[in-house]
């Protein structure tokens, strides 16, 4: 994993423990973060710094290796992914990306001068979406979407309820898997695959080629809520979350459960379709 960083940046990443390393934040002449347990901090040759200057300072050059090594050696291949500011490592590493973006009739084309990365680190942590499960799907299945800010672990709860599912009630799961991130890890023996479509695609072609009883997905964006309900609506029922933090602020009432995160995959209050507090 983070294979594709370059060596004098790697070598810091070594003497961290990657099961608490969630993000690397690396800025072209500005000191190197990490966010470790959810906290961030400078990182230096010997891994963690207690002063900025005691940080490694990557180059534009070394933000330029990164990108192209994380592409595979070709950015061409990666062209789509890049228009959306990120690119997923053979790992399932995503890197965001921040630069100059090349913009047309109200689209991106491409992205130039990159400057800054944000690459985050996916983890799989067995056993972490079990409170979930028992207070929301313990007595039978149903929807429901996992509502937090950026960073709080919805896709690792995602993974994991996937695993469950798979493992306890043996049912044909879809990971709709937009930007390759999701399906990082053990989805479970009863999950298929669909990498780096959009909703929309993955939700047509997956229910008619994979007869899903179940889908999950992740980062809903307004548009995605049609597939979804179409789903729901034809009795698949669908896991997923958004960057939201209320459940009134969700575009579309569709779901049996809205599972509140108040912290790094810590579960807070869970709502109803009634719009009341469950247990």
């Amino acid at each position: 994993m983070l294979e594709f960083l370059p060596s004098r940046i790697l070598g810091a990443v070594r003497h961290v423990n990657l099961n608490r390393l969630y993000e690397l934040r690396l800025r072209a002449d500005k000191p190197l973060r990490a966010n470790i347990d959810g906290v961030f901090c400078y990182l230096g040759t010997h891994g963690r710094a207690e002063r900025a200057e005691d940080a490694l300072f990557p180059t534009q050059e070394e933000i330029a290796d990164t990108l192209f090594a994380a592409s595979g050696y070709s950015v061409y291949s990666v062209a789509e992914q890049i228009k959306q500011g990120f690119v997923t490592g053979r790992e399932g590493e995503r890197i965001g990306i921040a630069g100059a973006f090349v913009c047309e009739k109200g689209g991106a084309l491409s992205v130039h001068d990159v400057t800054s990365l944000c690459v985050r680190v996916p983890h799989a942590v067995e056993g972490c979406a079990e409170e979930i499960y028992s207070r929301c799907l313990a007595d039978k299945l149903r929807s429901l979407i996992l509502l937090s800010p950026p960073g709080e672990g919805k896709t690792t709860l995602l993974r994991d309820l996937s695993r469950l599912v798979c493992k306890r009630r043996k049912l044909n799961v879809l990971v709709s898997d937009e930007r390759g991130e999701l399906s990082a890890g053990d989805l479970g023996e009863t999950a298929d695959i669909i990498r780096y479509a959009d909703k929309l695609t993955a939700f047509t072609a997956g229910i008619r080629a994979m007869r899903p009883d179940l889908i999950v997905t992740d980062e809903l964006l307004p548009e995605d809520y049609a597939a979804v309900r179409r789903a729901i609506q034809g009795g698949i029922y669908v896991f997923a979350s958004a960057h939201l933090t209320h459940a009134e602020d969700v575009p579309e009432k569709i779901f049996s459960r809205y599972v509140l995160l108040d912290g790094l995959g810590h579960v807070g209050n869970i709502i109803g379709e009634d719009g009341r507090a469950v247990a």
